[in-house]
C-alpha cells in the first residue's frame, strides 16, 4: 500500500481522473464538485473492502474506500478556511490523512470508517496549518495546539478577549494565562507581504524597503571607509615613497591600462634593458615596501 500510494492521492488536476473522474478537473469547485457525486457505501460494502485491503492488499478496495469518503475531507477541510490557507492545499493534506486511515482501518472493531478517519484528516490538517500558517512557529506543546484550534471559535466577534473570558479559557484548556493571551495576538495578527507593492504609487513603500542592509551596519561602514583610504591616500602614499623605477613598475603591472591590461615582465625587461627575472625582483621588493607603507593604514 505504502508504494503505491501517490495512485490514490485524489488530486484537483488531470490525475484525479486515474481515479474514477470524468471529466477535466481544472479547478477546486469542479473537484468538489465531483467529489460529491461520488456513490457513499453502505456499511456492508464498508466492511467487504476493508477485508480486502487487510487480507489480500486489495489496492483496487482500497480505492474504493478513499474515494466514497473524499466529501469527508472535503467537509472538514472547509472548517479550517479561516486560517487563510488555500483550500485546495487543506484538501490534499486531508486526502493523505484519509490514506493513513484507510490502510489502518480495522472493520472488526465495529467502528465505520467515518468515524475513524475523521481524526487522521485533521492530524493532518492541524500538521499543515501549523507548518504553513506563519512564519512564527505558533504551537509546540500539545496544550498549546489544542488551544491553537479551540481560541477561534472561544472568541465572541473579533473584539479581544476579556480578562474573565482569558481566564476561562486557560482553565478550560489547562494551559496558563500568559499562553491564552500570547495566542490570541498571534491569530489576529496577519502576516506582511515584504515584497514592493505592485501599482505605480511612488508614495506606497513595503515593509522590506525599512530593513536595515549590509551596507548600514557599522563595521561595514568602517571597512568600507578603511578600503576607500587605503585606495586613495594609503596607495598613494605607499607610491610616493618608491624610487622612479619601482613606481614605474608597479604601475604598469598593478595598475592597469585602457585596455584593462598590465604590462608584462618581458615587456619591461625590453623597456629597461634587463632581464625579465630582474623586473620580477625589483617588483617583489616594490610590493613588499608598499605593504609595510600601508600598514599605517590599516
Amino acid at each position: 500500500m505504502a508504494t503505491t500510494s501517490t495512485q490514490l492521492i485524489p488530486a484537483t488536476d488531470s490525475t484525479a481522473l486515474a481515479l474514477g473522474f470524468s471529466g477535466t478537473l481544472g479547478n477546486i469547485d469542479a473537484y468538489i464538485s465531483a467529489v460529491n457525486r461520488l456513490p457513499m457505501l453502505t456499511h456492508q460494502e464498508e466492511i467487504d473492502f476493508a477485508n480486502k485491503l487487510r487480507n489480500e492488499n486489495d489496492l483496487a478496495a482500497a480505492q474504493q474506500l478513499v474515494m466514497s469518503h473524499l466529501r469527508l475531507v472535503v467537509s472538514i477541510a472547509r472548517g479550517y478556511l479561516g486560517y487563510g490557507l488555500p483550500h485546495a492545499d487543506l484538501i490534499q493534506e486531508g486526502n493523505i490523512g484519509l490514506m493513513k486511515a484507510v490502510k489502518r482501518f480495522d472493520p472488526d472493531q465495529g467502528v465505520r470508517l467515518v468515524s475513524y478517519a475523521m481524526h487522521w484528516i485533521k492530524a493532518e490538517m492541524h500538521e499543515y496549518i501549523l507548518k504553513n500558517w506563519r512564519l512564527v512557529k505558533v504551537a509546540t506543546t500539545k496544550a498549546q495546539r489544542k488551544l491553537f484550534f479551540n481560541l477561534r471559535s472561544h472568541k465572541e466577534g473579533l473584539d479581544a478577549m476579556t480578562p474573565k473570558q482569558i481566564d476561562a479559557l486557560a482553565s478550560t484548556l489547562d494551559v496558563k494565562r500568559e499562553e491564552v493571551i500570547e495566542m490570541e495576538m498571534r491569530l489576529s495578527g496577519h502576516d506582511i507581504a515584504l515584497d514592493a507593492p505592485t501599482d505605480d504609487d511612488d508614495e506606497k513603500f513595503a515593509p522590506i524597503a525599512y530593513l536595515k542592509t549590509e551596507s548600514d551596519e557599522p563595521t561595514r561602514v568602517l571597512e568600507t571607509r578603511q578600503y576607500d583610504r587605503l585606495q586613495s591616500e594609503g596607495l598613494e602614499s605607499a607610491l610616493a615613497k618608491l624610487d622612479a623605477r619601482s613606481r614605474h613598475i608597479i604601475e604598469s603591472r598593478w595598475l592597469k591600462n585602457d585596455d584593462g591590461t598590465g604590462a608584462t615582465l618581458h615587456e619591461l625587461a625590453d623597456e629597461y634593458g634587463v632581464s625579465a627575472e630582474r623586473i620580477r625582483q625589483i617588483e617583489s621588493a616594490a610590493l613588499k615596501k608598499m605593504k609595510g607603507s600601508l600598514s599605517s593604514f590599516a
